[in-house]
């Protein structure tokens, strides 16, 4: 799908969030300045509150938000060294729990839950706009059709 602008990117966060169940992994996929953080903001503001500190993880790797759809884990991966350092991050319980958003999750290597939704945010033709594919795995594939609509 194509996502014009950077408010298309927030409703597809929005879309997302509205669905989402405990125990759902999101990968998001894309090279700097796709909207990965923007799609992730708009994610947890519609779970939490509009006005939410949302923060990149980048240096911290991960963030945590309470909301009445479940704990969100918030991860950035960018800087992560090696995929068995996830596991400091408690990702395995994130994984079983919560709800994962996960930047640069080619990062994970063999960690990646195998049961996920896949994001992938490119650049588009247009200024600002964005091309996104999304990829279901699990549970997410009776799920992705209400998504697109």
């Amino acid at each position: 799908m194509i996502l014009t602008d950077e408010a298309a990117t927030r409703r597809l966060g929005e879309r997302l969030a509205a669905g989402v169940r405990p125990g759902d992994v999101i990968a998001l996929w894309g090279t700097l300045g796709t909207g990965k953080s923007t799609l992730a903001r708009a994610f947890i503001r519609a779970l939490t509150t509009p006005d939410e500190e949302v923060p990149s993880p980048t240096f911290t790797l991960v963030q945590q938000y309470d909301s009445d759809a479940g704990l969100i884990w918030h991860f950035d991966l960018y800087r992560l060294e090696k995929p068995a350092d996830a596991l400091e991050l408690d990702i395995e319980e994130a994984f079983a729990d919560g709800i994962s958003l996960i930047e640069w999750p080619e990062q994970l290597g063999p960690h990646l839950p195998k049961r996920r939704l896949d994001v992938a945010l490119e650049t588009g033709d247009a200024e600002g706009e964005r091309r996104v594919t999304l990829t279901a795995h699990g549970p997410w594939a009776d799920r992705l059709g209400d998504l697109t609509q």
